[in-house]
């Protein structure tokens, strides 16, 4: 029976893949002119330091990852320039409000590293809905693996197979499908991700509870 309910954050709760990836490919041209979006797609989903590793290998300047990010930092401060309530979708709160009335447990798990993560949950007023945040820097080891789910499960003490969990990257959605979760893939086709994994397709955020009991008890 599911008890518990995980959202990712990036993709899902806010429409902050265009942002982030346009910044970015903004960021490459000014290193190597002529850099395409297809050279750095590969980041939506990923954490920090891997979406960094996929720049150095597209920019090709003699940088590292680490010399990037630092010179990006310089160049442009999304986390700080940005404001989340413009791209946080609307229909996840009344989603979050629904969860708690039917009994669901609700958890995040998102690669994003914590003080952006709780940056945008409370700018958006949904902090209080979670019962556990879990973040991409607390692990060596990012999506697609899974040890982020399994730790979510762990800290909240159930098993997987009882978390239904909301993603919409192909490293998202693998990395709970490999923890033995069941999965529903956000409809996004922006990016070429591939849902085939996911358990159910939804449409928009609150099109899950089309797949949660009206009470659970």
């Amino acid at each position: 029976m599911i008890t518990t309910v995980i959202f990712d954050m990036d993709g899902v709760l806010i429409d902050s893949e265009p942002v982030y990836l346009e910044a970015m490919l903004e960021f490459g041209q000014h290193k190597r002119p002529g850099l395409l979006e297809k050279d750095i797609c590969a980041i939506v989903g990923r954490t920090s330091q891997d979406s960094w590793g996929i720049m150095e290998k597209a920019i090709k300047n003699g940088q590292n990852w680490k010399e990037l990010r630092h010179d990006y930092r310089e160049w442009i401060d999304v986390s700080q320039g940005l404001d989340y309530t413009r791209i946080f979708r609307e229909e996840a709160r009344s989603l979050l409000k629904e969860l708690k009335q039917r009994g669901y447990r609700i958890a995040l798990a998102s690669s994003t590293h914590r003080q952006l993560v709780l940056h945008v949950l409370f700018q958006n007023q949904i902090l209080q809905y979670f019962e556990r945040i879990i973040t991409g820097d607390q692990f060596k080891k990012s999506k697609p693996d899974p040890e982020i789910y399994h730790y979510t499960a762990k800290a909240m003490g159930v098993k997987e197979e009882e978390c239904f969990v909301l993603e919409d990257s192909t490293v998202g959605i693998q990395a709970a499908h490999d923890a033995g979760m069941t999965v529903a893939a956000l409809i996004d086709d922006r990016f070429g991700f591939d849902r085939s994994l996911a358990d159910y397709e939804v449409e928009s955020v609150n099109k899950i509870l089309d797949y949660l009991p009206e009470k659970n008890r």
